[in-house]
């Protein structure tokens, strides 16, 4: 690959930890606003529904107006925003009547900026004359974990030594990476999703064929598989360990991302000496067992152990998805990887959702819950089998 879109590549990474900035940023700040702004925790949660639903918007709407812009222009705009929405949050909340009025505009900028980002950078990496885009891709996807990663690691070491009344700041630095990242995409090459003698799937061709539709239900699936047990695991931390919530935030999450980041970054390493779909039902097989082993174990610290054990099975489903979507769909083009990171997304909604429904209906028996969360790897594994085999007869 050329030095040139090496850069692009780097690039990408960065886009992605933009995103990672992005979602995980606020939520460290919830406490703070709460007692700054004396908000109620029923408007704290509408910033992150707010957060979520934007996101699912421009999935929506990404199908039918980014080809028409072009990739860079819609890059430009994703960081742009994203920049906007952080350093509105230092602001806003202070100059309005209504601070929290202040934060829900600010979010609303920013959910702008990681929607498109989600939707653009899978679509720009698997353009790019990459020899292994499978290894690509799940090396793309990982730097979200590490971002993760690093926003907490990063702000919690800021916070403990400047004090939390310095959050701003904070916001302002972590704005000034979509902001060099903006100027970076203003001048590295991009190329097309599909190819010049390839003819692009119109969105009424790509709704119709079968194995669409399947792809959906696999990417709705990846997401609720990883999501159903990353939303618990601060829960497992503290009962397992006995720790304060700030101390088993970054216990659960952080160790489920670890976990997840590295598998990815394995596959990325790796990937070439593997087969992508084989690799993906083993990893729905690890995915089952990790859930019995959190479901089931007697001993909180085995559950929480199950945790990580989750976030590196479910690594690989998200970016493997995307790429045997390409694949299958050849020509799909932009529309095909706007709707999958639509299907994605509910599924990271509906995953946490349908855990908690069913625990409720338990008696609040979480582990219930996580244990018949086995559907959604279960589904997946069958949805690549059925692609194999359609794939195999269209030869």
């Amino acid at each position: 690959m050329k030095q040139t879109y090496q850069r692009t590549l780097t690039a990408c990474y960065t886009g992605y930890v933009v995103q990672a900035i992005v979602n995980n940023f606020i939520p460290l700040l919830f406490l703070t606003f709460q007692n700054t702004y004396h908000i109620s925790m029923s408007n704290i949660t509408l910033l992150i529904t707010a957060n979520f639903l934007i996101q699912l918007l421009i999935d929506c709407l990404s199908a039918g107006f980014v080809d028409r812009i072009g990739y860079r222009a819609s890059m430009i705009l994703a960081h742009a925003a994203s920049a906007a929405g952080l350093i509105c949050l230092t602001f806003l909340p202070d100059l309005l009547a209504n601070p929290f009025i202040g934060l829900l505009l600010s979010v609303a900028i920013y959910a702008l900026g990681g929607g498109l980002l989600e939707v653009m950078l899978s679509p720009i990496v698997e353009a790019l004359p990459t020899d292994h885009k499978e290894k690509t891709m799940s090396l793309l996807h990982s730097f979200y974990c590490w971002g993760h990663v690093a926003v907490v690691l990063a702000s919690t070491i800021f916070f403990s030594l400047f004090g939390l009344e310095n959050w701003r700041i904070m916001a302002l630095m972590w704005a000034l990476i979509p902001i060099y990242n903006l100027f970076v995409f203003r001048k590295v090459p991009l190329c097309t999703l599909t190819a010049e003698d390839e003819e692009t799937l119109p969105l009424a061709a790509i709704l119709k064929r079968p194995a669409f539709w399947i792809l959906m239900v696999v990417m709705t699936c990846a997401g609720a598989s990883e999501q159903a047990v990353s939303q618990w695991a601060s829960t497992f931390a503290e009962q397992g360990l006995g720790v304060s919530k700030s101390i088993g935030d970054l216990a659960g999450p952080m160790f489920f991302a670890v976990c997840m980041g590295s598998s990815r970054m394995l596959y990325g390493f790796y990937g070439d000496k593997l087969n992508l779909k084989k690799t993906m039902i083993a990893s729905g097989l690890l995915c089952i067992f990790s859930y019995c082993l959190i479901s089931l174990s007697p001993v909180a610290a085995v559950s929480l152990l199950g945790c990580g054990i989750c976030g590196f099975s479910v690594g690989i489903m998200w970016p493997g998805s995307f790429s045997i979507g390409a694949s299958v769909l050849k020509g799909g083009g932009t529309a095909l990887f706007a709707l999958m990171a639509l299907a994605g997304d509910l599924g990271c909604s509906g995953g946490p959702t349908y855990v908690g429904f069913i625990s409720d209906h338990a008696g609040g028996n979480l582990k219930f819950g996580i244990q018949m969360a086995v559907i959604f790897p279960a589904l997946l594994m069958a949805g690549i089998l059925l692609l194999k085999n359609k794939k195999s007869s269209m030869r």
